[in-house]
């Protein structure tokens, strides 16, 4: 499916898929953001970012990257074995279909 946006914008059609994880990105992102700023920043007498809070925001983000890539890892050998735990009992109720 397909939203319509006005003419000259450049791109007629966008997939609703497409907006769906654009949003979870954003989402996604908008959280990381908070998480980092209220553990980071604490000190609001100067417009500069001081090293400490500099190198705080970037170990959060490292970390917060590290954590999602294991889960989606996680995620992803669960999903495997549930696919042959499920390929695996077909395959027996074939055998003992016959």
């Amino acid at each position: 499916m397909s939203v319509p946006l006005p003419p000259g914008t450049g791109i007629e059609n966008i997939d609703v898929e497409q907006i769906k994880t654009f949003k979870d990105f954003l989402i996604s992102y908008n959280k990381l953001t908070e998480l980092c700023f209220a553990d980071c920043v604490s000190d609001f007498t100067s417009r500069n970012v001081k090293g400490k809070e500099d190198k705080c925001a970037l170990n959060c983000l490292e970390k917060f990257l590290k954590v999602n890539q294991r889960i989606s890892q996680r995620f992803q050998e669960f999903q495997v074995l549930a696919n042959e735990s499920a390929i695996a009992a077909a395959q027996k109720m074939e055998k003992g279909a016959s």
